[in-house]
C-alpha cells in the first residue's frame, strides 16, 4: 500500500507539468498593442457617393468599381498557398507572408462573422483560428475593421448570402462576390450594397483601394476615403508607415489572391504603396486592403501560421493572435446556397439538382415558363388547368372529353359539342336541353330553336333550316299523325257534346210546336175561307148590277156642265134627285135584298 502511494506521488509533478503549459496556454491573450487606425475619430469618411463619382477621372465615367469575373478551375486545388520572404523596395528589410490563390472564389470563399453567424450583432471578437477552426476552413486570414472599444464590427458585411449589416453608403474600398461570381472591387453606393437583380452572396469593408485595373490608385483613394475634419491626415500616415498588412485582389483569369504580410508598425513589413507595387508585379488587377498591424492573421487548417505584433498578456515575452471581426475563409467547393435551395445535393461544390428543378443553385424549376398560360409548373411537371392537356399544356382536350386531366367524357349528342373546360353542350341548330337530346318544338328551328316558321297556314318547317319544303323525319311523321288523330277524336267529341247539348236543353218542347202549328193552321183555314166567301160575294154582285152598293155619278154634273141628256144615268135605273148629287152614294144593302 505504501509503494502504490508512493508511485503516485512520484507521478504527480509529471502529471502538474503537462497540465500547467496547457493552462497557460490557455490563458494568454493579445495586449492588442499593435494598433494601427486609419480615422482618428469614428470610422469612414463622411463624404457621399456622388462626391466619389465626381471626383474621380473622367475615364472611369460613373462607375465607381470595378467588376470581373471569376475562375471556376474544377479540375485544381481549391486554392494554393505559398510562403514567400522577400525584401522591400526603398529598404533594407525583409519581410515574411503569405500569398493564397483561390482558384473557384465563388464556391470556396466566404467572409464569416466572428465566432460564426451573429458574432457582429453580438460585438464579438475572436480569434482567426478559433472562428476558422469551427467552418472547417483551410486557410484564414483576418479581413474588416472593428471598433477597438466596442468590438463592432464596421463596414458593410454580407456572409454567404446573408446581409449581416450594411454602412448606410460608407465611402469606404469593398470587396465582394456576386451571385453570378463576379468580383467587385472599389466603392459601392447604398443602391448597389443592396441591389438584389444580382445581390451580393460576400462582402466586407477595407480601407484603401490599391490598384485599379492594374494602376495603383492610392491617391485617388486617398481623397475619396479621407474625412474631411482631418484632412487626410491621419489616413495618410496610415498609408505610409511600415506595418503588418493584409489585402486581398485577383489576377487576369479571375483567381483570388488573398495577400499577408508579418510585421509591427513602424518597425517592419510594408507600407501600402510597396504592397500595391507588390501585389502589380505579381499580376494583380483589382486589390483593396483589408485591416492590418495587429490585427493581420494568417491561418492553415485551424492554426496560426503567421508571427503576430501584438505582445501577450501576462507575459509580454510570447506574441499572441488578436481577436478580430470577420475574416476570409477557403474551405473545400460549396454550393450556393449550401443545401441547393433544399432541391439537390452538393456534390464538388456544385448543385445536382432533383427531379423537375434547374440552375446553379436548383431553385428554377424545368417548366418555369413551358406551362403558361394554361398550366401550373411544379416539380413533377405541368399540372394543366381543366379543358388542356399535353407536356406543356398546349392542346385543348380532344372531342368528346372535358375538365381536369380531360379524363371526363362528354354527354352531348345530335353533334353537339363539348365546352373542354365544364362539359356544356352547345347544341347544333335545331336542337335543344342539356346534352341536345331535343328536337326543336314545331314551329320552330335554328340556333336554341329561337326562331319561329314562316310557313303559309301555320305548318312546320325543317328544325334545322326553317325550310317549309322539308319533309319530316319518321318519328315526327308519326308524332304528327298521332297528334292529328287526337284533335280530330277532341274535335268531334266537342261537336256531339255540344249536340247533345242542345238536343237536352231545347227552346221549345214538342207539345208546344204541335199546338203552335194547329193554331197556325186553324189561322190558315180560316183565312182561306174568308177570301173564299169574299170572292163568291163579288162574283154573285158582279151578276147583278142592280145589287151594287155604289152609284156613278160623274163629276161634270156635279158641276153643272153635263148635256141635258146626262139626267140618265148609265145603267138607266137611277136619276139624279136634284142638282146637288154626291160624288158617291153608298147605298148599305137593304135587308131581304138579294
Amino acid at each position: 500500500m505504501a509503494a502504490q502511494s508512493l508511485k503516485w506521488w512520484c507521478l504527480f509533478p509529471v502529471l502538474w507539468l503537462c497540465v500547467r503549459p496547457s493552462d497557460t496556454k490557455i490563458s494568454r491573450a493579445s495586449m492588442d498593442n499593435d494598433v494601427l487606425l486609419p480615422y482618428a475619430q469614428g470610422h469612414g469618411p463622411t463624404r457621399s457617393h456622388r462626391h466619389v463619382r465626381d471626383c474621380q477621372s473622367i475615364k472611369y465615367g460613373n462607375t465607381t468599381h470595378e467588376s470581373w469575373p471569376s475562375g471556376s478551375h474544377n479540375g485544381e486545388p481549391v486554392a494554393e498557398s505559398k510562403v514567400f520572404v522577400t525584401d522591400v523596395r526603398e529598404s533594407s528589410s525583409w519581410v515574411y507572408g503569405h500569398l493564397t490563390v483561390v482558384h473557384d472564389p465563388l464556391r470556396t470563399v466566404s467572409v464569416l462573422e466572428p465566432g460564426g453567424p451573429s458574432g457582429c450583432h453580438l460585438n464579438h471578437t475572436v480569434s482567426v483560428e478559433e472562428t476558422a477552426n469551427a467552418a472547417g476552413c483551410l486557410y484564414a486570414q483576418n479581413a474588416g475593421f472593428f471598433h477597438t472599444k466596442s468590438r463592432m464590427c464596421l463596414g458593410n458585411v454580407v456572409s454567404n448570402g446573408r446581409l449581416v449589416q450594411d454602412s448606410g453608403g460608407v465611402q469606404n474600398a469593398q470587396f465582394g462576390i456576386r451571385r453570378d461570381g463576379s468580383l467587385v472591387f472599389g466603392y459601392l453606393s447604398q443602391s448597389d450594397v443592396l441591389d438584389q437583380s444580382n445581390p451580393f452572396v460576400q462582402l466586407v469593408s477595407g480601407v484603401i483601394w490599391l490598384l485599379r485595373n492594374g494602376e495603383i490608385y492610392i491617391n485617388q483613394s486617398l481623397e475619396a476615403e479621407c474625412d474631411k475634419t482631418q484632412e487626410t491626415g491621419l489616413l495618410r500616415y496610415f498609408t505610409d508607415v511600415v506595418s503588418a498588412r493584409t489585402a486581398v485582389g485577383h489576377d487576369a483569369e479571375g483567381r483570388l489572391i488573398l495577400f499577408h504580410i508579418d510585421g509591427q508598425t513602424k518597425i517592419r513589413g510594408m507600407n501600402l504603396w510597396q504592397l500595391a507595387e507588390f501585389l502589380k508585379q505579381y499580376g494583380v488587377i483589382n486589390a483593396i486592403n483589408l485591416d492590418g498591424g495587429g490585427s493581420s492573421t494568417y491561418v492553415v487548417n485551424g492554426s496560426l501560421a503567421s508571427y503576430p505584433s501584438d505582445h501577450c498578456k501576462p507575459d509580454d515575452r510570447w506574441r499572441c493572435g488578436r481577436n478580430v471581426s470577420t475574416i476570409l475563409c477557403v474551405h473545400e467547393r460549396r454550393c450556393q446556397p449550401a443545401n441547393c435551395s433544399g432541391h439537390g445535393e452538393c456534390v464538388d461544390g456544385h448543385c445536382r439538382c432533383h427531379q423537375g428543378w434547374q440552375g446553379d443553385a436548383c431553385d428554377s424549376l424545368v417548366c418555369q415558363s413551358a406551362c403558361r398560360p394554361h398550366g401550373l409548373c411544379t416539380p413533377n411537371g405541368c399540372v394543366c388547368d381543366a379543358g388542356w392537356r399535353g407536356k406543356n399544356c398546349s392542346q385543348e382536350c380532344s372531342s368528346g372529353f372535358y375538365g381536369d386531366g380531360c379524363s371526363q367524357t362528354c354527354l352531348c349528342i345530335n353533334g353537339g359539342s363539348c365546352d373542354p373546360v365544364h362539359g356544356r353542350c352547345t347544341c347544333p341548330p335545331g336542337f335543344q336541353g342539356e346534352t341536345c337530346q331535343q328536337v326543336c318544338p314545331l314551329g320552330f328551328f335554328g340556333l336554341s330553336c329561337a326562331q319561329e316558321c314562316q310557313c303559309d297556314d301555320l305548318c312546320p318547317c325543317d328544325p334545322q333550316t326553317g325550310s317549309c319544303n322539308a319533309t319530316m323525319p319518321e318519328k315526327s311523321n308519326y308524332t304528327l299523325h298521332r297528334a292529328g288523330h287526337c284533335l280530330a277524336k277532341q274535335m268531334f267529341s266537342h261537336w256531339k257534346q255540344e249536340e247533345d247539348a242542345q238536343k237536352k236543353e231545347p227552346y221549345l218542347t214538342e207539345l208546344t210546336w204541335l199546338l203552335i202549328t194547329l193554331t197556325l193552321a186553324f189561322l190558315l183555314s180560316v183565312s182561306i175561307m174568308v177570301h173564299l166567301v169574299q170572292a163568291c160575294r163579288s162574283s154573285v154582285i158582279s151578276h147583278f148590277p142592280e145589287r151594287r152598293d155604289y152609284s156613278y155619278v160623274p163629276l161634270t154634273d156635279i158641276n153643272g156642265a153635263a148635256p141635258r141628256n146626262a139626267g140618265k144615268s148609265l145603267n138607266g135605273d137611277f136619276g139624279a134627285e136634284d142638282s146637288d148629287s154626291q160624288d158617291e152614294i153608298w147605298s148599305p144593302p137593304h135587308p131581304g135584298r138579294l
